[in-house]
């Protein structure tokens, strides 16, 4: 009895062993938190796997439910229920079960796309993990944010930002457009003939590290990527 699944890499080096909560309405939301925590992906840093296993511990609690251990063959790591989740980064890559012939017999794996009842939903479930976290560990707020494309942000948007040193979110207000002073931030572009070019736009920067009041010339102030994650408009707009 249970709702099990396996997690792994295209290496298949590692298999985490879930007893419950193995549905694909579980594994996405558990795999978007490990990212917003900023956790490297086992698929490229073996601690990934070690941040699973805390988030999903700590859901859990207990000393059971959870396994980790060494992989061998899809057909023999496949625990039934949910199959096997091979994920690439913090996103699931392929989806296998155990295909058997009329007669019950194993004839080897079967690919399939989401197609479950969504019993959990995404937030909420995001929300679970964060409740069992530590507290010092606990994204709040950040789970209220809005996702929006980093060129439709606007002066006073309050930006989340993560600091990689201290391994945390904080929200700043964007304080213009621009581009530091010394290293420029590249952006690659797609051209009209199919190329690629480099160009150098103006840039959304927040009032995070101050310099005399100047908040452009520092690169770790800009907003990278194509996406920003805000605090709700409504919400500053109130405060």
């Amino acid at each position: 009895m249970g709702n099990r699944a396996v997690i792994t890499t295209p290496e298949r080096k590692v298999g985490i062993y879930l007893h419950w909560n193995g549905g694909r309405d579980t594994v996405e939301p558990l795999l978007k938190y490990c990212e917003l925590q900023g956790y490297r992906p086992p698929s490229s840093d073996e601690y990934g796997f070690a941040r699973i296993c805390q988030v999903m511990g700590n859901f859990f609690g207990g000393s059971t439910s959870l396994g980790v251990g060494a992989y061998t063959t899809d057909r023999q790591m496949d625990p039934g229920d949910n199959g096997i989740y091979v994920i690439e980064g913090w996103h699931i890559a392929d989806h296998l079960r155990t295909e058997y012939d009329s007669d019950w017999n194993p004839v080897g794996m079967r690919s399939f796309g989401p197609s479950e009842e969504d019993w959990h939903k995404f937030d909420d479930m995001l929300r679970a993990f964060d409740a069992s976290m530590p507290e010092e560990l606990r994204l709040g707020e950040l789970l209220d944010s809005v996702e929006v494309p980093a060129g439709e942000l606007q002066v006073g948007d309050e930006v989340w930002m993560y600091d990689s040193v201290y391994g945390k979110w904080e929200a700043y207000p964007v304080a213009g457009f621009g581009q530091p002073e010394f290293n420029r931030i590249a952006v690659e572009v797609d051209t009209e003939d199919g190329r690629k070019d480099i160009i150098y736009p103006d840039l959304p920067y927040v009032a995070m590290c101050d310099h005399d009041g100047d908040f452009s010339w520092n690169c770790n102030n800009y907003v990278h990527g194509d996406m920003a994650r805000i605090r709700p408009r409504v919400e500053q707009a109130a405060a």
